[in-house]
């Protein structure tokens, strides 16, 4: 049942709950969407978690590129584990209401670590590009030290963008607790404010021009420099690869910043339409299935090291047999 409050009237926030209408009213479309987003969820979560795995115990991945790696899983799993768990949840029981400090807390994660990976694929194409462009140079310029400020930056970086904006948000809200979304979205919640957002509205605009035009001017810097080298190199096995692989990362970056930058960077954020929805459920879920698949398991050293742990594991399976 849909609740509402006096028009005009604060509300007390501790005891407000939100309505949080999903994708979906449909039952049926309901269970066919948990089933789908479950099975994505799963390989999403089971794509870094061997990423991850595979870059701790195999001694071969110990190079920085992996160390990035490994951060960037990290983060895609810390990430999906934001929104998809309460969203499937909703979709299987129907119970669609979050208590505010909930709401608040999804936000304020969902925007630090969304605002992180954009962060993360701006370092690894930088990575990239002077391991590609600059092979001699690469173990100088980019040592343990270098590549844990790199890291330590992305998430400070993040953190100082996304939490003044965020904060300000635990406003006065008034009218319909309904958010047409399948998650807390910052646009739908400013829908609800008493007050006027305008000056929120700003804060995020700067925010999202900062992080994303931003992040992609390094990343498209990076790769252009990388592309232009292997064009240099003759035709080898070597070369296809490395352009095979830039290929595929740039493909998975186009999906992101065009769907994010759509979603984000525009005037006017209050007020969600439901093709937004639509629009985030590409960045929220397509490209976190694909991130671990395209940035880490098409990598030749990562299926060899996939290959060995496999084949050592079978090989104790059948002596104890």
């Amino acid at each position: 049942m849909v609740f509402g409050f006096m028009p005009g009237y604060p509300v007390d926030l501790g005891a407000l709950e939100f309505i949080i209408v999903g994708l979906s009213n449909d039952h049926h479309v309901n269970i066919i969407l948990f089933v789908v987003l479950s099975v994505v969820f799963f390989l999403t979560v089971m794509g870094n978690i061997a990423v991850l795995t595979l870059s701790l115990v195999d001694h071969c991945l110990q190079y920085t590129m992996y160390f990035f790696l490994r951060n960037f899983s990290l983060l895609e799993i810390c990430f999906s584990l934001v929104i998809m768990p309460r969203f499937l949840y909703s979709l299987l029981t129907e119970r669609k209401s979050i208590s505010l400090p909930g709401c608040f807390l999804q936000l304020l994660v969902f925007f630090l670590l969304g605002t992180c990976v954009f962060f993360h694929v701006a370092m690894m194409s930088f990575d990239r590009y002077i391991a590609i462009c600059h092979p001699l140079r690469y173990g100088t310029v980019m040592n343990g030290r270098v590549c844990f400020q790199l890291v330590l930056g992305c998430w400070v970086m993040s953190f100082l963008l996304i939490f003044p904006p965020t904060l300000v948000v635990l406003l006065p809200f008034c009218g319909l607790n309904v958010i047409n979304h399948f998650y807390c979205d910052i646009a739908a919640l400013l829908q609800l404010s008493c007050i006027d957002t305008g000056h929120i509205e700003l804060m995020l605009l700067v925010a999202a021009v900062v992080v994303l035009p931003g992040t992609l001017t390094v990343t498209i810097i990076s790769y252009g420099c990388v592309i232009c080298t292997i064009m240099r190199i003759p035709s080898t096995t070597g070369g296809e690869k490395a352009s095979s692989t830039c290929s595929a990362h740039l493909k998975v970056v186009v999906i992101l910043y065009s769907s994010t930058i759509f979603r984000y960077i525009r005037p006017g954020q209050r007020g969600t339409q439901d093709f937004d929805k639509v629009v985030s459920l590409v960045y929220c879920v397509v490209t976190q299935l694909f991130n671990p698949y395209i940035y880490a398991l098409r990598n030749e050293q990562v299926k060899k090291a996939l290959k060995d742990i496999f084949g050592r594991t079978i090989s104790k399976c059948l002596r104890i047999s």
